[in-house]
C-alpha cells in the first residue's frame, strides 16, 4: 500500500478554479490507479475522476475537471474549473495496487464553493 497526503483545498467561489495535489509514499506508485472522490455533508462518497492507461470521468465533471499524474513526483492532480456552488464538499485521492487487496485513500482535502 502507498500513503497519500492531499493539499490544495479551500475556499474557492463559484465559477472559480482549483488545484488539488495528492502526493504518494511507497513503491511501484507508477503502476498504481489512481482517482479522486468527494463526499458532501450527509451525502455517499463519490466518484470523480481516475487514471490509469486512461482517464475516467464522472458525467457531472466532463469538460471542467481534468485528472492528471506526476509519476516522477509521485503525485496525482485534480483541475477543477467552472466549480459549482455546493456545501464543502471533502475531497479524496484513492490508490489502488495492481496486485490487488485494499485500495489506499487519503485524508481529505475540503473545498466548500459558496452560493
Amino acid at each position: 500500500q502507498v500513503q497519500l497526503v492531499e493539499s490544495g483545498g479551500g475556499l474557492v467561489q463559484a465559477g472559480g478554479s482549483l488545484k488539488l495535489s495528492c502526493a504518494a509514499s511507497g513503491r511501484s506508485f507508477s503502476h498504481y490507479d489512481l482517482g479522486w472522490y468527494r463526499q458532501a455533508p450527509g451525502k455517499q462518497r463519490e466518484f470523480v475522476a481516475a487514471i490509469g492507461g486512461t482517464t475516467y470521468y464522472t458525467d457531472s465533471v466532463k469538460g471542467r475537471f481534468t485528472i492528471s499524474r506526476d509519476n516522477d513526483k509521485h503525485t496525482v492532480f485534480l483541475q477543477m474549473n467552472s466549480l459549482k456552488p455546493e456545501a464543502s464538499p471533502i475531497y479524496y485521492c484513492i490508490a489502488d495496487s495492481p496486485l490487488g487487496g485494499p485500495a489506499s485513500w487519503g485524508q481529505g482535502t475540503p473545498v466548500p464553493v459558496p452560493s
